[in-house]
């Protein structure tokens, strides 16, 4: 009997290199994104000039080139201290999985040849062994913290000690680049933190159609073999995707799936037919992803939605409701709650991602009032909800219980 994999492992005739249509590949240049590109530059700059930089804030939806730019950048910085003698060090850490200030100084400590554990040590001691290891010699250190967001509250520590940290050092200089999808997060730090984080400030806008097409047509003369694209394959993907708030990770998903879609059909050429099955299938995995990457503060007015359809037992509620929810919520969760037009800016996004319908309602002598639903099923988004281990409690919520605001 032939091995099962027996023909699977033979190249196809679609791809030549797919790789370069993943997330994690960082391309030679970045279209669209010249100027994003040298503020960044502008300022990392400092750093081969004997300076310390200014800590950096950049802000953008999911999917507008921010980490990839950010990577970017330090490779180029990395090999022009090489080249000048400059010892500068850009250590990246995506704070969804180093998500607490001893993860986090554990992680920089072991960088610098520090034998620090992950768990067990006082947070102090292992502060101490990074500065010790970082504090050798001269050199400028550019600590890269993705989806810094999920720090505010547990994690801010780390924050707070990352930009106050230069005045115990004798010889190194540490600076700061938070990435977020969250333009309000700094909302929930303590003020001396936001003032030292976010000395410059850099916003990511989505691309338009025409800016993805180009993202896209320069992947894909590295990705496919010759003459296997469909002149729409391309325009769709495109189309697609600046649907989705110019989402060039989602476009780049699209045309990887329907290349896939297509070699596995054993079709000679990636067609329209196929961006339409790999948009299907993606849509499918999209609700997933969304919850996923929405800020704590979102995921929390998203979860009294659901919450409220439980005690209610209705569909639809006023934003009066969900805010009382929400504030419920927190309280429960031992957090502070926004504010009531923060919470309206959260819904607002929501609605935006799809993720809720938010619509105004006359109700006659009586106003307007907003009403809020779910547009996508509870059973899709609870689960994904609960996997946030800070939301793990909200399981745990009375429904039908009133609880003191």
């Amino acid at each position: 009997m032939d091995n099962l994999f027996e023909g699977l492992v033979k190249g196809g005739r679609i791809f030549a290199n797919k790789e370069v249509l993943r997330p994690t590949y960082i391309p030679e240049s970045l279209p669209h994104r010249e100027k994003q590109i040298k503020h960044i530059a502008d300022i990392l700059s400092a750093v081969l000039r004997g300076e310390t930089p200014s800590n950096i804030l950049i802000y953008g939806k999911t999917g507008t080139g921010k980490t990839a730019t950010v990577k970017y950048v330090s490779k180029e910085l990395e090999a022009m201290g090489r080249k000048m003698g400059s010892k500068c060090s850009l250590i990246y850490i995506n704070s969804e999985v180093f998500d607490t200030q001893y993860r986090i100084f554990a992680y920089l400590a072991r960088f610098f040849n520090k034998r620090v554990p992950m768990i067990g040590w006082p947070t102090d001691m292992v502060y101490s062994e990074f500065k010790a290891g970082v504090d050798t010699e001269k050199r400028y250190v550019i600590v890269i913290l993705d989806e810094v967001d999920r720090l505010a509250g547990k994690g801010d520590g780390a924050l707070y000690n990352l930009s106050r940290i230069n005045s115990e050092l004798n010889n190194a200089k540490v600076s700061m680049i938070g990435i977020s999808n969250d333009l309000t997060f700094t909302d929930l730090l303590d003020q001396r933190i936001r003032s030292s984080l976010g000395e410059e400030e850099i916003i990511f806008p989505p691309y338009n159609a025409a800016q993805l097409q180009d993202i896209l047509s320069e992947r894909a003369e590295i990705a496919f073999n010759d003459s296997v694209l469909d002149d729409s394959v391309i325009p769709l993907c495109a189309a697609f995707a600046a649907q989705e708030h110019g989402d060039a990770r989602r476009a780049l998903d699209l045309l990887r799936v329907s290349g896939e879609i297509a070699e596995r059909a054993n079709s000679p050429k990636v067609l329209e037919e196929h961006v339409r099955e790999a948009s299907e299938r993606i849509e499918a995995n999209r609700i997933v992803e969304v919850v996923k990457t929405l800020p704590l503060q979102s995921k929390i007015v998203l979860s009294s939605i659901v919450l409220l359809g439980r005690e209610r037992n209705k569909k639809r509620f006023s934003s009066g409701e969900v805010y009382n929810m929400y504030r419920r919520s927190c309280n429960f969760l031992g957090m502070e709650p926004l504010t009531q037009r923060r919470v309206t800016d959260l819904v607002s996004e929501l609605d935006i991602l799809g993720l809720i319908n938010a619509v105004i309602v006359s109700k006659g002598r009586y106003g307007r009032t907003k009403e809020i639903s779910l547009s996508v099923p509870e059973s899709s988004v609870q689960p994904v909800l609960m996997e946030d281990y800070k939301l793990k409690a909200l399981a745990n919520i009375k429904v039908k219980t009133q609880m003191t605001l």
